[in-house]
């Protein structure tokens, strides 16, 4: 008897209910619809929330096939909420990364990297520019060329030794782990870095 008047009570405000439920539901399908006026590849029907992570199996890459025998060499996928456009032909993939080079390598500019690249003065995080490949060429070149890495490595084995002897002397006490640890990569990137 206790449950017919919360019953009764669903009954009488059912369009209140479905009303409440739809809304979010129908402003995140508008939302999707609703762009900046960019032709937008095709791409299968999502739902909501999860996009097409529902149509991703086991075997992504043949789930990839599958979908693309149906919507063609270039679609649109949306994995969560996350938009992301898939290319599943050799030519597909050359003109983005050969003709349309520095549209499909830019990144987008966000605040916080931003200010840790003191206004995106880094590798990393910079929108593609001539800075930013001249800039890549010189990181490969001074910090990851044969001659570097195996310099390092040397130092790197020297460090780590250091570090384990340390260990040793202090032996079994109680002792930071993590304060040691640190201040040994601390060591290893400040000489990778400056040499």
């Amino acid at each position: 008897a206790g449950a017919s008047p919360v019953l009764h009570l669903l009954l009488q405000q059912w369009q209140l209910i479905l009303a409440i439920l739809l809304v979010p539901l129908a402003c995140l399908l508008l939302r999707g619809r609703s762009g900046s006026g960019l032709k937008r590849p095709p791409g299968p029907m999502r739902l909501p929330i999860v996009g097409n992570l529902h149509q991703i199996g086991r075997l992504p890459h043949r789930s990839l096939a599958a979908l693309a025998r149906r919507h063609g060499p270039v679609m649109m996928l949306r994995l969560g909420m996350v938009p992301m456009v898939v290319l599943t032909s050799p030519e597909a993939a050359r003109e983005a990364l050969k003709t349309k080079n520095d549209d499909c390598s830019s990144r987008p500019l966000s605040a916080g990297p931003g200010l840790l690249s003191y206004g995106y003065k880094d590798v990393a995080f910079s929108p593609w520019s001539d800075y930013v490949r001249e800039m890549r060429k010189l990181f490969i070149i001074e910090l990851l060329s044969r001659r570097c890495v195996q310099a390092a490595y040397y130092a790197k084995d020297a460090h780590i030794d250091k570090l384990v002897e340390t260990l040793t002397v202090l032996g079994p006490k109680l002792l930071p782990l993590d304060a040691h640890i640190f201040a040994t990569m601390d060591r290893i990137m400040g000489l990778f870095a400056f040499g």
